[in-house]
């Protein structure tokens, strides 16, 4: 992202998350109210007459919301476990810190992000009147200059506590070094006890010609928008990476294992894309 702006393509993810709240039929795959609410007054009439509910964006909207909701899941099973942290990173608009079910002692809520995203973020905020739980703690970092793990225990993260985090929608813009870097560092700092999920692209080549047209359209928008796609994973391949290095259990799910949990028998077409796969991992 431009490093004086914030992340565009964090809204268009919020708007997809507000989209399936407005637009897609019951049950809804990921309940969010607060998505609409963030994105201001008149949101909703918006959705319904824009023009992002083609085929495309509806695979969009589909690995979003899947993403989002199976995140959370995971999350709380870690605070079943006794996990007390739970970090996310390149949070966006991201709004489980004003859903958290949670009292401030069951888990405290770190967002980490970009300051110039991080300040639009609390604009929306403040003019939506969306108070800010006492269980959060904004970590702004700017990634290019300074290390997000020390932002983070300088913001009073605790290493030697278990913590949970998730990181949805950011890999795609970094190296595979870079990714690979922060899952190091998760497993070599964070307390036995901690898990993370995050998804990533697929290989192009393991796409069918329809689902690789659809992927040169929508990374060749995130690059218009100063956001290009940088890596791709075999999901199976990470998975067992992530055993090699450390971790005592990792899982990829891709459409396969989440379209007949999330979006059997639905009439609106939703489905989650096989651009895409989710990793969940466990410390």
């Amino acid at each position: 992202m431009h490093h004086a702006r914030p992340s565009r393509t964090a809204l268009q993810a919020a708007t997809q998350r507000a989209k399936h709240q407005v637009f897609d039929d019951d049950p809804k795959v990921f309940v969010d109210p607060v998505s609409v609410q963030i994105l201001g007054p008149g949101v909703a009439s918006r959705l319904r007459t824009s023009q992002l509910n083609s085929k495309v964006w509806r695979r969009i909207r589909g690995d979003v919301v899947a993403r989002s909701r199976i995140t959370e899941e995971a999350l709380d099973e870690a605070v079943q476990r006794g996990v007390r942290q739970y970090v996310v990173l390149g949070a966006g608009l991201d709004t489980f810190a004003y859903r958290n079910p949670y009292p401030a002692s069951a888990l405290r809520v770190f967002e980490v992000d970009h300051p110039a995203t991080q300040a639009w973020k609390r604009q929306l905020l403040a003019d939506a009147r969306i108070p800010i739980p006492e269980s959060l703690t904004f970590t702004p970092v700017d990634f290019e200059a300074q290390a997000w793990a020390d932002a983070l225990q300088a913001a009073g993260f605790r290493a030697d506590q278990p913590v949970f985090f998730s990181w949805l929608g950011v890999t795609m813009y970094l190296t595979p070094a870079a990714v690979r870097a922060t899952l190091r560092w998760i497993v070599s700092h964070a307390a036995p006890g901690s898990g993370v999920v995050f998804d990533h692209l697929v290989p192009f080549s393991s796409l069918r010609p329809v689902e690789r047209w659809t992927r040169r359209l929508v990374g060749l928008r995130c690059a218009l928008l100063g956001e290009p796609w940088r890596s791709c994973f075999d999901p199976r391949q990470l998975a067992q990476e992530l055993l090699a290095i450390g971790y005592a259990e990792a899982e990829a799910l891709t459409a396969l294992e989440i379209n007949p949990r999330l979006f059997r028998d639905r009439g609106d077409d939703l489905k989650y894309s096989r651009m895409v796969a989710l990793i969940k991992a466990q410390v």
